[in-house]
């Protein structure tokens, strides 16, 4: 059986004020560098298959996804279970002040994650309860087939840390930047990463 093509793109630069900032489940816009960058995205997809298009309902992803979908026969399929992580009481805040109320680097927030360490914050198990049951839908009405899905940062890294079968903290390795597109390739026995955090809008100039 031939793999599935997964490829995981993340949304585009959000709006200044939630720039460096524990954003979450906030209802956050693109900021215009944002829309460059979904629209460089877009071009760079522009001469891809894609026989299913999946998305977090947030409006980030769906103002990164609009001009991804432009012209495609696929209606995108919007998951609710693909929205960024609840980061709890972090919510709102900038890096530094994480750093100086909590005693904690913002680097460490998958590791806080697993650890279920971030008041009132979704946790790593309740986190992956939401998102697995979307990597084995889209695996299981797909194989064998390319489907893009735009979504999170954070919602990536536990989508990669389900099909690596590796710790979520782990995932920190990983860069994954605004409107970057990851690819993983699916099958019965193993995934394999083909390719990690390409940023058309910087990496194809």
């Amino acid at each position: 059986m031939n793999s599935t093509k997964l490829f995981l793109l993340r949304h585009a630069e959000v709006e200044a004020r939630y720039q460096r900032i524990f954003g979450g489940q906030i209802d956050m816009n693109l900021s215009p560098r944002g829309h460059e960058q979904a629209a460089a995205l877009a071009k760079h997809l522009g001469n891809h298959t894609f026989d299913a298009i999946y998305a977090s309902p947030m409006k980030r992803v769906q103002q990164t996804l609009a001009p991804v979908a432009a012209g495609r026969k696929q209606e995108p399929i919007v998951l609710a279970g693909l929205r960024e992580v609840h980061f709890g009481d972090w919510t709102g805040l900038g890096w530094e002040e994480v750093k100086a109320r909590y005693n904690v680097s913002a680097f460490q927030w998958l590791e806080k994650l697993e650890q279920a360490a971030i008041p009132n914050a979704e946790c790593g198990k309740t986190f992956r309860a939401r998102v697995e049951p979307c990597v084995e839908q889209i695996l299981r009405d797909h194989p064998g087939q390319r489907v893009a899905v735009v979504c999170h940062g954070g919602t990536i890294r536990m989508i990669l840390s389900i099909m690596l079968e590796m710790p979520l903290s782990k995932m920190a390795a990983f860069e994954i930047e605004y409107a970057s597109v990851t690819q993983v390739h699916h099958s019965p026995h193993k995934a394999e990463v083909q390719l990690l955090n390409f940023t058309p809008w910087r990496d194809a100039a």
